[in-house]
């Protein structure tokens, strides 16, 4: 990975982020939780945040999440801010069910629906079926080596995807994504944007919010407050990063025109453009003519991602 993609961990400029009240109030624990009976038998709420990474398992939760008025008040956000358009060709990274994916179809040209869950990938394709939706193409690979060419895209989304993600993989997805995007391409990315920083009040009460959701619950609560500090210790908790890391984060990947709403919850949504080719200056147009090329080169493209076969995916 290039140094040109790695973010320097500092604050936006004033301005670059904001806090947006106007969704929906979502309960302390965040958008991500479910109830989840079939998964366990006694009946207890299942964060989806602290499940197992075998997301072929959870094909039926993170559909249930999907359809619930958290997850479609950002999904209504997104698509706001992206302001799709009839000729265009969209990637949704990390499409899981389908949340994005359905809701573009018809008004683009074409859906690439990217995730690294198979079974994701075939509830997605079934859902897109029975509504008769034949623009949709689910794509099973990894976020860190998109499947597709270069510039073929018009507009990128994802919704909480990239929290999955280390951060040196979510720097080799920005890649990747800005490597599909053509010049002038969109990018919308709606996520878990928040740190643990006990400096900061955001966090705390994000942090402190979940833990009183899951202490309540008694000792089952007690017990999962134990196991996901554990997993917190080990490394094996989720990577979310906090709106000014977003912000360092696509500039240093190549993007320009950056904007990151923080919502009332965990979330964030962050935008983005790819840069249109720097215009050639008068004397290097008049020696390209010369040698008989008008054509110049524009801007250096954001750094290739490696095409390793790290996992990576998405929840909804």
């Amino acid at each position: 990975m290039s140094d040109q993609c790695r973010p320097a961990l500092r604050e936006a400029p004033n301005g670059a982020m904001r806090n947006r009240s106007r969704l929906p109030h979502v309960a302390d624990e965040g958008i991500l939780a479910v109830r989840s009976d079939s998964a366990n038998p006694a009946g207890d709420d299942l964060l989806m945040l602290f499940a197992p990474k075998n997301w072929d398992r959870w094909v039926g939760d993170a559909e249930q999440l999907a359809r619930g008025p958290g997850l479609q008040a950002v999904r209504d956000r997104i698509l706001e801010l992206a302001a799709p358009v009839s000729d265009e060709a969209v990637v949704d990274v990390g499409a899981g069910t389908g949340l994005l994916a359905l809701a573009l179809a018809d008004s683009v040209r074409t859906v690439w629906a990217l995730d690294s869950s198979q079974m994701m990938g075939e509830y997605l394709r079934v859902k897109a079926e029975s509504a008769g939706i034949d623009n949709i193409r689910v794509v099973h690979a990894s976020a860190t080596s998109i499947p597709l060419v270069d510039g073929v895209a018009d507009l990128a989304v994802s919704n909480y995807c990239f929290h999955e993600m280390t951060q040196p993989e979510k720097l080799r997805a920005l890649a990747e994504v800005h490597r599909v995007l053509h010049p002038g391409g969109r990018l919308v990315i709606a996520d878990m944007m928040f740190g643990l920083s006990p400096l900061s009040v955001r966090d705390r009460r994000i942090v402190v919010g979940k833990l009183r959701i899951i202490g309540s619950r008694g000792l089952p609560g007690l017990l999962r407050v134990l196991k996901n500090a554990t997993r917190l210790a080990t490394g094996r908790w989720e990577h979310p990063q906090d709106g000014a890391w977003w912000h360092a984060a696509l500039e240093r990947c190549g993007f320009e025109q950056v904007s990151v709403e923080l919502l009332s919850h965990e979330g964030g949504i962050a935008s983005a453009r790819r840069p249109l080719p720097a215009p050639p200056s008068a004397s290097t147009r008049a020696y390209a003519e010369s040698r008989g090329n008008p054509t110049v080169p524009g801007a250096l493209d954001c750094p290739r991602a490696p095409r390793g076969a790290i996992g990576s995916r998405k929840t909804h």
